[in-house]
């Protein structure tokens, strides 16, 4: 029942938007993560039928899934441009976005995992199911390279130079970077290749993409927020966990063992060195100890 509105939506943001093909890719995701969710959630309903209450709940679901306020908000942008959609054509009657407010960015910082946290979390993947090996390869590569949720499931085998340590990813703005990538994410994905993706078969269209699902097409952002959620409840860590906690806590890891923040800049592929800013929230002790250690005028006490 929706899949002719999606369709309609498509080329409505292609042919009288004129958006790129990024950006239209992007809003349909919006839509399908709706329809999934009432889809798991009750029975299904048009897009006609979908009332505001529905979409409140929406929101606490993408929330409790671990998506940032600004994805939230993006999210919800995507949707209220469907239903003006469905509004001019007469799809839907009312606007059940309309009194729909985003959640407020706030600049707080999300949690980070530590070192050992990092290594608990993934020490729980069951490495004897067919999709445990995919799994540990694709945390490694999350953790090591930094990557966004995105980044990870669009990342190709053609683009990976593993021999020279470094993998060729397309971030925001369809622009691409060379990232380095650690030895234990090398071995794991190399280990991957060899074994559990070789059992399957690659949908006609996906045989480039690195990982991928039983049924051989390429994994979903959400699936890999359902696989870090349970990992970390396993671990009992008690925090908001991610895909972003892991991108988060290697930019905090570089930063707090000294790298340079440009660098940082470079490997996280932000436009702008204020948005790698964010990422560090030394704590006071560290940065006591920074100024200690480096700064010829702090009195050094015993």
């Amino acid at each position: 029942m929706w899949e002719p509105s999606i369709k309609g939506f498509k080329a409505w943001l292609q042919l009288e938007k004129s958006l790129s093909d990024n950006s239209v890719q992007a809003y349909i995701r919006d839509v399908e993560l709706l329809v999934r969710f009432l889809t798991i959630s009750k029975e299904p309903k048009s897009p006609a039928a979908v009332e505001p209450a529905d979409l409140r709940i929406f929101l606490k679901w993408i929330h409790e899934l671990g998506f940032s306020a600004g994805s939230q908000a993006r999210i919800l942008s995507g949707i209220k441009s469907f239903y003006r959609y469905c509004i001019l054509e007469q799809i839907s009657q009312t606007d059940p976005t309309t009194l729909l407010e985003a959640p407020k960015r706030k600049r707080t910082l999300p949690d980070t995992l530590s070192f050992e946290e990092i290594e608990n979390l993934i020490a729980q993947i069951d490495l004897s199911k067919p999709e445990g090996t995919r799994n540990k390869a694709m945390l490694e590569t999350l953790y090591s390279c930094g990557l966004r949720v995105s980044e990870l499931v669009q990342l190709q085998l053609s683009k990976l130079y593993l021999d020279l340590g470094f993998v060729r990813v397309r971030g925001k703005g369809d622009k691409e970077r060379l990232v380095p990538i650690g030895d234990s994410a090398i071995k794991y994905i190399q280990l991957y290749k060899q074994t559990t993706r070789t059992q399957i078969q690659p949908q006609r269209g996906n045989e480039d993409f690195v990982f991928l699902n039983k049924r051989g097409g390429p994994l979903s952002r959400v699936m890999v927020f359902y696989i870090i959620r349970d990992l970390a409840k396993r671990a009992g860590i008690n925090k908001t966990v991610s895909p972003h906690t892991f991108r988060h806590s290697f930019a905090t890891h570089l930063i707090e063992g000294g790298a340079d923040l440009r660098a940082v800049q470079e490997m996280l592929g932000h436009a702008s060195i204020t948005t790698t800013e964010i990422y560090t929230h030394l704590d006071r002790e560290f940065l006591r100890k920074t100024l200690q250690q480096f700064h010829p005028g702090f009195v050094k006490t015993e």
